[in-house]
């Protein structure tokens, strides 16, 4: 439900983007990319190394700008309004994008209106996490724990209707066990308050969970990818620990305001898609558990509609709200 792959250079080989001397002369200032969330998230991560990367191949500047709030929608809502000359751009996980104007009773925006998508960047597995203290040691543990003590766990995420909620969400109602949801804004304060014993279990996307988890200060019981994770061998799928057909995958887009003409959106889809063919920024991403990757343009238009149609049905049967 949740499980989606990007297509890096898919736009090039149907070629529907040029070659970047082709483009027009951009950036000849400094691009200010927001990130919708705290730093420290797997959002943030993701971006920071995009940007270092595009600094790095244009000499210009590429700011990364953390502004969270109302589950992404604060950050979000400036891009939408911003002047669309391409030098304020939105890098976000699935939320504002695609979940939000079904969560929320109230929006700033219409995603499908106010934004013009440019790349899908990146995907990521999510991990199920608990805390040192916990006492399970797999799901299978977790889940008879829970059983043994309905609604008495916690489960964190970061914030109603994120991904790492809608993964809390499935994962209750395919183990049938009755679990509590704690927001919070943004997943790095979550990840605290799971590391000191506030809350049991959490999802969260990988490049995030790597370095709590290889410090040992939370324990990964599973990878719900489909396949175990290159940079968690030893850690079961969902599926191997005993929930089949649970799958449950971020991803992180880029998209600036509506009004950005083509040539610009193609011009910095192109940077994108050269930047994450970079060995090097591969190479960053893959070591924090990201698959690097993008579809533009129109796939990825494309793509996002049929994240919000998927989203909405889950909102719905899990009865999520928001604002």
């Amino acid at each position: 439900m949740m499980h989606r792959r990007g297509l890096l250079g898919a736009a090039l080989a149907c070629g529907t983007i040029g070659s970047a001397s082709a483009q027009p002369a951009w950036p000849d200032r400094p691009v200010r990319v927001l990130v919708p969330y705290p730093p420290g998230g797997s959002n943030d991560i993701v971006a920071r190394l995009l940007c270092e990367t595009l600094r790095e191949r244009t000499g210009q500047a590429w700011i990364v700008e953390n502004r969270s709030g109302a589950g992404g929608n604060i950050g979000a809502d400036a891009v939408a309004k911003a002047v669309p000359d391409g030098t304020s751009l939105l890098l976000t996980a699935p939320g504002p994008l695609t979940i939000n104007n079904a969560l929320f009773g109230s929006m700033p925006y219409v995603a499908a209106r106010d934004f013009a998508p440019i790349a899908l960047v990146a995907t990521v597995p999510m991990v199920l996490m608990t805390g040192p203290e916990l006492p399970a040691r797999d799901v299978k543990g977790l889940i008879d724990l829970a059983r043994a003590q309905p609604g008495k766990l916690a489960f964190g995420s970061s914030g109603n209707g994120s991904t790492n909620h809608l993964a809390g969400e499935l994962f209750r109602s395919m183990a049938g066990i009755d679990i509590v949801h704690v927001p919070y804004r943004g997943a790095a304060p979550a990840m605290t308050d799971l590391v000191g014993g506030q809350i049991g279990l959490m999802f969260d996307n990988l490049p995030a969970v790597l370095p709590q988890v290889r410090d040992g200060r939370v324990r990964a019981l599973a990878v719900a990818g489909a396949t175990r994770a290159a940079a968690l061998p030893d850690v079961p799928t969902m599926a191997e620990a005993g929930l089949p057909g649970f799958e449950a995958e971020a991803w992180f887009g880029l998209a600036g305001p509506s009004g950005m003409a083509p040539p610009l959106r193609s011009r910095v889809a192109t940077l994108v898609t050269e930047a994450l063919a970079d060995p090097a920024l591969r190479a960053k991403l893959a070591g924090t558990g990201a698959e690097p990757g993008t579809l533009v343009g129109d796939a990825f238009m494309a793509f996002l509609a049929r994240e919000r149609a998927t989203w909405s049905r889950v909102i719905e049967a899990s009865g999520a709200r928001a604002g």
